[in-house]
């Protein structure tokens, strides 16, 4: 019999480590609480960059904050009543925005982003789902000189990482995406990025496929992990106990409740996230676009053009604060002077964040025969498939193709 793994979580990330498992010839069982890619994997950008390798927390950032917290259409807002909780993550997390920690995120964000489409591609394949990626590029728009030079540095570094960046005017901008407000007159595009159009339906069809394969899909809530005495693992839910040679926790936001249990303290904050889809926008939108000073991405994807970005550190349980959705429309509506807003829906999901926007790849170290792959931050998408090729490779014993040390969870 082949060896049993269990996933713990049906999103994207777990969704690719099934079916990579599964091409390494491993029995897997997908178990989440909610259905394949109900939760943060539902509402994200869509965005798939093969060099968004740059941390959340750059060098410089700290004098950005105060201005954010005071912008009413800021990317950033803080729950104040979890600001005592949330503090020492808080502070971890600005320690890390130094030029040290920066080059070794962009090291090891490299290693894994760059291959993004060669990772997916068998996954693709083998589901028949190639029309759910596609590559069109990415658009950067800036709506002042003074912003597109200021973040000329910032350009030059991603350059240096392997990055393309055309540089447009405005009049290129509006060929590309004739929607856009005339006010974005400097811009870059990304030839070599590209987007799902619609990431919950490429995280279930991945989903679907792993089950279609010989896997088995438990909705349960997952209550504790286990190392019997001969050496198998024992995964209690609340519908049952699932045994398993190998256990892999790619749960998201929620991973380090499980982590904590076997042994492991990994400072993991959820960034939480807000999105808007409109429907019949009625404005023509072939790409992904950023403006950059608000943050925000719009994405064209089945739904409708999704308006996704901001950040607000709340936790894991307060109530969504729905302003910040409405935020994301006010954005919509100055990028698209001519959109459509009367037909949406909104969404808010936690992104897995650590310190250093590097995720946990690879053994927990009290736990032989459990794996991590969780802590993704903003680019889950974009990580996914190369997260599940090298869990894969490292379940079965295997060199991964990629340095894993950068990953570790004893790193804090």
């Amino acid at each position: 019999m082949s060896p049993h793994v269990v996933v713990i979580g049906a999103g994207i990330v777990g969704a690719c480590s099934a079916g990579w498992l599964q091409r390494k010839g491993f029995a897997v069982t997908i178990i989440d609480r909610e259905g394949p890619g109900e939760a943060t994997s539902f509402g994200n950008a869509g965005s798939l960059s093969p060099t968004a390798v740059l941390p959340v927390a750059m060098p410089g950032m700290i004098k950005q904050i105060p201005g954010w917290l005071l912008d009413p259409l800021g990317p950033l807002t803080v729950r104040w009543s979890y600001l005592p909780k949330a503090m020492p993550w808080l502070v971890r997390f600005l320690r890390s925005a130094s030029q040290e920690q920066m080059w070794k995120t962009a090291a090891g964000m490299s290693a894994l982003l760059n291959p993004i489409f060669e990772c997916y591609g068998p996954l693709l394949k083998n589901a028949r789902a190639e029309n759910l990626i596609r590559r069109e590029g990415c658009l950067y728009v800036y709506d002042s000189e003074a912003s597109f030079l200021a973040d000329r540095s910032l350009q030059d570094l991603r350059r240096r990482l392997g990055a393309r960046l055309d540089v447009i005017n405005g009049d290129e901008i509006r060929q590309l995406e004739p929607g856009l407000s005339p006010r974005f007159k400097w811009g870059l595009f990304a030839p070599d990025n590209g987007l799902t159009v619609n990431p919950h339906r490429l995280t279930r069809t991945l989903v679907e496929q792993a089950v279609a394969d010989g896997g088995t899909l438990v909705r349960a809530e997952v209550e504790r992990i286990s190392i019997d005495g001969d050496g198998k693992k024992t995964v209690r839910t609340s519908t049952g106990d699932h045994r398993a040679d190998f256990v892999v926790i790619a749960a998201g936001a929620w991973s380090h409740l499980l982590a904590r249990q076997i042994g492991d303290k990994i400072p993991l904050e959820s960034q939480r996230g807000y999105h808007v889809t409109i429907a019949d926008a009625g404005v023509p939108a072939k790409r992904m676009v950023n403006w950059n000073r608000r943050r925000v991405f719009a994405t064209p994807m089945e739904m409708g053009l999704r308006m996704a970005g901001t950040v607000e550190i709340a936790g894991l349980k307060a109530e969504p604060n729905w302003r910040r959705a409405e935020i994301l429309v006010e954005i919509a509506k100055e990028m698209y002077p001519d959109i459509n807003v009367s037909t949406m829906t909104r969404w808010m999901g936690h992104r897995p964040c650590l310190p250093d926007s590097l995720p946990v790849i690879g053994p927990a170290t009290r736990a032989p025969g459990v794996f991590y792959a969780f802590g993704h931050q903003h680019v889950g998408m974009c990580g996914a498939a190369g997260t599940g090729r090298t869990i894969a490779e490292l379940v079965a014993g295997e060199k991964s193709q990629i340095d894993v040390s950068l990953y570790r969870p004893d790193r804090f």
